[in-house]
């Protein structure tokens, strides 16, 4: 175990009194999702958790599918989740696991079950079920299937899997205490008839055993020391005690929960997710806007980035809701360090320098029109090298970059006024000198001088630029579209209570600029790669949009959080 002055969480605690005491030689954890959907920030959680607590450790985790319900699964979720777990750096022990795989065993245990006079066929409908089954405050009544003999129940448990009866038809449930103050104790569904085929097994099951049933046994399979879930099972617990009890498995794992991870602006959900999904309120499940992993990754959001987010907000057995702020200020601090630096102009203004001879006349080489500037590829990390801006008679400035009101104060406005200086971003200092308008009144172009020998030395007493803008050469840049992502809910419990979260979606989610034009290195941008466009935000190439002659950025995040004075 590695040694750290971080205090322990809970979960390491009783991991390490465990392996002190000899109760294991070794631990192993696994993480289980279930292939019905795409795994989302909360699940990064529970991720960084079992394969964290497996390499701190120097254990064991292995990564399974629960897939016990066909209807609701995929083979493109189990794909995607793979991707994910891989993107996060995490490796699993082994092969690949599936429930699926162990079919054959649950339902050998199933026959253990009834055989011991523990489990029987219920034909009571699923409304019937609900009734009998009572409430919180008042005990179930025992099914009129639940006296059935061995063997009568033994021959309808074979009829279900013979595919003899339809769906809903009839369940096998566990013969526990219908009185139980714990529902989930209440005989609990065993199997359940789906005639679907399976992503893994095809046609060759027409009964799947359910969640609860499957995955203690999985994990008692697997000899997973320490099966970490979320709360919401701390009730499930004692059933998954009452498996490893009654039945013949090769090991006895302990269930340990911890709280899930919940951020206000979000929604994590799969059924509502996958809603925003199929109706179309988003581009898939990989939309920047999603709080999918794939989603993240696709906005250029850092592996590294998550996993220190995780570890931020710790490990605790209470429940609490986390300020989206808070993953916003892992990225931009993570980005900030990784991100290399680059200048994109989103709403383009044409300046013309009236004065370019300059250039040459400060002894910089022009050819064929084109003068080149330098600079840090990023300013904290020398190694990392220069880029090479070219420098033109033409150039473009962000049109918000510019005002014609003189008067405005300094102070309010540190950009470029009319008949005033600013700097350009790594290269001369420079003076608004006309204002070119078309017939509709609107401004198209303005005219500049240069102020001599001005790049990397302060200009002549007298002149004091107002501040410091990007800029790229007219004719020398790439074309691009902008897509400037925001928070995809403008409520911080959209889905809370019974509030419909579809009515919180925030319109200004997303914003597309088109005919942005960026500096010339990022003809190199990859997929995933975030760029800070300075002054601007940080930003992705977006793959998914991104072709030939048409190349997509996503704003990742922005430099500063908007949305702090908002609420």
């Amino acid at each position: 175990m590695s040694e750290t002055s971080k205090p322990l969480n809970f979960l390491e605690q009783i991991i390490t009194q465990d392996l002190e005491a000899g109760r294991h030689d070794a631990l192993v954890t696994r993480f289980p999702p279930e292939p019905n959907g795409y795994l989302h920030i909360g699940h990064a959680k529970s991720i960084c958790l079992n394969f964290g607590l497996a390499e701190r450790f120097g254990g064991r985790c292995n990564l399974r599918f629960d897939d016990t319900n066909p209807a609701k699964e995929d083979q493109e979720y189990v794909e995607s989740i793979v991707r994910d777990v891989q993107w996060l750096g995490f490796d699993w022990d082994g092969d690949i696991r599936y429930a699926s795989s162990y079919f054959e065993q649950f339902y050998e245990w199933a026959l253990h079950l009834i055989r011991e006079g523990k489990a029987y066929v219920c034909h009571l409908s699923a409304e019937q079920t609900k009734e009998y089954r009572g409430w919180a405050t008042k005990p179930g009544k025992d099914s009129p299937h639940r006296d059935r003999s061995v063997e009568e129940n033994l021959a309808e448990f074979e009829k279900m899997r013979a595919g003899e009866y339809d769906e809903g038809a009839c369940v096998l449930r566990a013969k526990i205490d219908m009185a139980s103050p714990n529902m989930n104790m209440r005989d609990p569904m065993l199997y359940r008839i789906r005639k679907q085929a399976h992503h893994q097994t095809g046609d060759k099951w027409c009964i799947y055993p359910t969640y609860d049933f499957a995955h203690g046994q999985e994990d008692a399979i697997e000899g997973i020391t320490h099966s970490i879930c979320t709360l919401e099972f701390a009730d499930h617990r004692p059933l998954y005690e009452w498996f490893i009890e009654n039945l013949p498995v090769p090991s006895t794992p302990k269930q340990y929960e911890f709280a899930r991870l919940e951020l206000n602006y979000t929604v994590t959900s799969k059924r509502k997710l996958k809603q925003l999904v199929d109706e179309g309120f988003v581009d898939g499940w990989d939309d920047p806007r999603m709080p999918t992993i794939s989603g993240l990754r696709r906005r250029g959001v850092t592996p590294a980035a998550v996993r220190n987010f995780c570890d931020v907000i710790g490990v605790t057995k209470s429940g609490s809701t986390i300020d989206v702020a808070t993953l916003e200020h892992a990225i931009r601090d993570d980005l900030n360090n990784v991100a290399p630096r680059a200048m994109c102009v989103l709403d383009p203004l044409l300046l013309t320098v009236v004065n370019f001879d300059q250039v040459a006349a400060d002894g910089h080489a022009v050819e064929e029109g084109v003068a080149t500037m330098q600079q840090p590829v990023h300013p904290n990390d020398e190694s990392r090298g220069i880029r090479e801006l070219p420098f033109t008679e033409t150039l473009y400035i962000d049109r918000a970059d510019f005002n014609e009101d003189s008067s405005l104060s300094r102070k309010k406005f540190k950009r470029l006024v009319a008949g005033e200086y600013v700097r350009l971003r790594g290269s001369y200092v420079i003076k608004a000198e006309d204002v070119i308008k078309n017939d509709a009144g609107d401004i198209t172009e303005i005219k500049v001088s240069l102020v001599a020998a001005t790049v990397g030395s302060n200009p002549p007493e007298g002149i004091r630029p107002r501040g410091v803008i990007h800029w790229v050469s007219a004719s020398h840049n790439i074309d691009c579209e902008v897509r400037l992502y925001d928070r995809l809910f403008n409520d911080a419990a959209p889905d809370a209570g019974d509030k419909n979260f579809l009515d919180y979606i925030n319109p200004e989610s997303l914003s597309i600029v088109s005919g942005a034009k960026a500096e010339m290195s990022l003809h190199k941008a990859k997929a995933e790669e975030a760029y800070q466009f300075e002054r601007e935000g940080y930003f992705c190439l977006d793959a998914k949009h991104s072709q030939e002659g048409s190349i997509v950025f996503n704003r990742t995040i922005g430099l500063k959080d908007t949305w702090a004075n908002k609420v």
